[in-house]
C-alpha cells in the first residue's frame, strides 16, 4: 500500500525536530505531495509531523492523473508516457500506477525523476489548517479521503 502525503501548513514557529522530519520526507514547502511506502518508519515519520500534514491511502486512477499532470523530470521537464516506455519495464501510467500502489515499484526509482509533486491550493481551500480532519479540519490521517482532496489540488 502507498500513502500520498501533503503538506499543509508552512514553516513558521516550527519546532526543530518536525522540521527536520519534514526535511526527510521531501515535504519542505506547503502544498508539496510524496508518495510513501507502508512501513513503520514512514509511519513514525508520519506521526511525528501530523501537525503539519494530511496523508492517507491513494488509489490508482488518481496515482496515475498525478503522475501524468504533476511528475517532472530533472530540468522541469514533463513526465510522458513514451518516457515511461523507455526508462521503465512498463508500457503506460496504469499499469505503472499499479504497481506503485503494489509497492512493486517505487515512484522515485524512475530515472532523473522529481519524487516531489508540486500541487495547487485546493479549490475552496482547506477546511482549517489547525485542527485534525476527525475535527473538521485538514491535517493528520484521513484515509481513502486523500484522494477527494487531491482531485481538488491538481
Amino acid at each position: 500500500m502507498t500513502y500520498a502525503a501533503i503538506r499543509v501548513r508552512g514553516i513558521v514557529n516550527i519546532k526543530p525536530d518536525i522540521k527536520k522530519t519534514l526535511q526527510l520526507l521531501n515535504l519542505t514547502r506547503a502544498n508539496h505531495c510524496v508518495l510513501l511506502e507502508e512501513n513503520p518508519s514512514a509511519k513514525g515519520m508520519l506521526r511525528v509531523a501530523k501537525d503539519y500534514i494530511t496523508w492517507g491511502e491513494i488509489d490508482k486512477k488518481v496515482l496515475s492523473k498525478l503522475i501524468t499532470s504533476r511528475g517532472k523530470l530533472t530540468g522541469d521537464k514533463e513526465l510522458t508516457e513514451e518516457y515511461i516506455k523507455s526508462a521503465t519495464s512498463y508500457d503506460n501510467m496504469d499499469k505503472l500506477s499499479q504497481a506503485i500502489i503494489d509497492s512493486k515499484f517505487k515512484y522515485k526509482d524512475i530515472p532523473s525523476v522529481k519524487p516531489v509533486f508540486r500541487l495547487n491550493p485546493p479549490r475552496k481551500g482547506y477546511e482549517g489548517v489547525k485542527r485534525s480532519f476527525v475535527n473538521k479540519g485538514a491535517l493528520g490521517y484521513r484515509g481513502e479521503k486523500i484522494n477527494i482532496l487531491i482531485e481538488k489540488m491538481v
